[in-house]
């Protein structure tokens, strides 16, 4: 099974996002520290879950990070968060 469909399984299953992106950017960082020349190496997650209301943006992180242990042990060099609650999307409309 591929990084991403772990991820994306562990997020919705953790975190029932009403909305959920994720992006490899692994090919942005060939040659760079924590490449892996087979890719999914680098993300970029955006997520909109009921979850993270309430909860800095630190908390939020963490709570992802702790989803995806296991992928950023094992595999994920790089992760780029945007964690928002669905009132915050609402609002930056």
């Amino acid at each position: 099974m591929l990084v991403r469909d772990k991820m994306e399984r562990k997020l919705i299953e953790g975190l029932a996002p009403q909305r959920l992106d994720i992006m490899d950017e692994s090919g942005r960082h060939h040659g760079h520290a924590g490449a892996n020349p087979e890719g999914e190496s680098h993300f970029r997650i955006e997520i909109v879950s009921k979850a993270f209301e309430g909860k800095p943006q630190v908390a939020r992180q963490r709570l992802v990070y702790s989803l995806l242990a296991e992928e950023l042990r094992e595999r994920v060099h790089a992760l780029s968060l945007v964690t928002l609650t669905p009132d915050e999307v609402t609002k930056r409309n």
